[in-house]
């Protein structure tokens, strides 16, 4: 049996120890933007034919538009962001990779399920780089993405479009992950894309088969992607929300120690006692277990800032 990772998302946990149901709960464990895209309608076809290759095309069109992504890169849709990390340790010869940590878990799991010695000394032949980094934000530039495979994960990166390093994609050996479900808030679609090198990508889609996307999830992307106002209005509701967010925290003692617009980190005095703090009022928090002073918090949907003031207060 695979050993269970440690992830934000754990509600049914929260709901077993401190009762309530989901409806009661505000989930603040995840990065996930909690008002998401309005979905659009959905052909009848979407659902009850397999995946169109026009839809398919189409999806790779507004994503390659959206991200300014080089002619020369490939991109290729995957049924979230989470299936592509789990099969790209398996593209390459087994070697050392380099993942700097504390980061996304997932990654290192999947390099040492593969064979790979996952450590961060030199010298190293893949290297994989978390941008902004999971939970602390941390940035990186294209000097610290070295080996003959590259991964760089920019599943929060659509907060800061102009960090990108989609520069990097014309590289061989080079791939970047994107995450739909993150900025557009819509996780249960299951939609991410890779995009880089062309024939790792010829590679990775043999490994995952015809029909890798669902057709819903071809159409929400697709107009979603090409909604640029929207994300444009997103993100700058997303950033003052974050301030507002560590304004609250603050003046409850917490250090804001990093982040991106779409999660805060802080530090504070013990974080399980704050999370047990919090969960009484069915809010669910994120704690770590390699820094037992390290709290992350989502953002609050629109209309439900109201239940974490008052727990706060």
């Amino acid at each position: 049996m695979q050993d269970k990772r440690d992830h934000g998302g754990n509600l049914d946990a929260a709901i077993d120890r401190f009762g309530g149901n989901r409806e009661s709960w505000l989930d603040l464990s995840t990065g996930i933007n909690p008002d998401p895209y309005p979905l659009p309608p959905i052909p009848q076809a979407a659902w009850t034919a397999l995946p169109d290759v026009a839809a398919r095309h189409a999806l790779i069109d507004a994503a390659r538009r959206f991200w300014s992504v080089p002619d020369s890169a490939g991109i290729l849709p995957v049924a979230g962001a989470s299936v592509a990390i789990a099969h790209i340790p398996l593209l390459a010869i087994t070697g050392r990779v380099n993942i700097p940590g504390p980061t996304y878990n997932e990654h290192a799991a999947s390099f040492a399920a593969a064979g790979w010695e996952v450590g961060d000394a030199a010298p190293h032949d893949a290297s994989v780089h978390v941008h902004p980094n999971n939970p602390d934000g941390r940035l990186w530039g294209p000097q610290d993405c070295i080996g003959s495979l590259r991964v760089i994960d920019e599943s929060f990166c659509d907060v800061a479009p102009d960090r990108t390093l989609m520069a990097e994609a014309t590289k061989p050996g080079t791939l970047i992950l994107k995450s739909f479900g993150k900025f557009w808030g819509l996780a249960g679609v299951r939609l991410g894309f890779v995009i880089g090198d062309p024939a790792l990508l010829d590679r990775l889609a043999g490994m995952l088969g015809p029909w890798a996307v669902a057709g819903p999830a071809l159409e929400v992307g697709t107009t979603a992607l090409r909604d640029l106002n929207w994300a444009d209005a997103t993100r700058a509701r997303l950033a003052q929300d974050a301030i507002r967010l560590d304004r609250l925290f603050t003046k409850q003692g917490a250090k804001p120690v990093g982040g991106t617009s779409l999660f805060r980190l802080y530090e504070v005095e013990d974080a399980s006692q704050w999370q047990d703090r919090l969960a009484r009022h069915h809010i669910w928090s994120r704690v770590f277990p390699y820094n037992p002073r390290w709290l992350r918090l989502g953002l609050p949907a629109t209309n439900r800032w109201s239940q974490l003031e008052a727990a706060l207060a």
